[in-house]
């Protein structure tokens, strides 16, 4: 991905921090998605009083892309109310990988961390002919 590309991938999750809704935790998260025909989509993390019910900013960014009959994916930027990169969970890694393995971005203030789907989950759980 080009720098420019990553650039905005990342503004535009900053960009959704301030509606994630995280009256539990504190902890606002954010993820902006980029689809393989160039869309971006953006998701929160949504907390829940019963915590099992709440949804990561990750998944919630797939799930509005599936919504819109997206499911190929270039990239995904992942932001937080914290200073530094914040790695998706472990179920978010096994929900990305559903979709396919693309880049990941983890961006913090000042540190930025590419990885991919695969390399964060390298022994996913994956139904066969998937």
């Amino acid at each position: 991905m080009d720098e420019k590309t990553k650039n905005i991938l990342i503004q535009k999750a900053r960009e959704a921090l301030p509606h994630a809704y995280s009256h539990y935790s504190g902890f606002s998260v954010a993820a902006a998605l980029l689809t393989s025909d160039g869309e971006i989509i953006t998701g929160v993390n949504v907390e829940n009083s019963s915590f099992g019910l709440s949804i990561c900013a990750e998944r919630s960014a797939i799930v509005a892309a599936v919504a819109k009959q997206k499911r190929h994916f270039a990239a995904i930027a992942i932001v937080s109310s914290s200073a530094k990169p914040t790695p998706p969970c472990g179920a978010c890694r096994q929900f990305m990988r559903e979709f396919g393995d693309f880049e990941v971005i983890l961006a913090g203030d000042n540190e930025e961390i590419i990885t991919s789907v695969s390399e964060l989950l390298p022994l996913a759980f994956l139904m066969k002919g998937h």
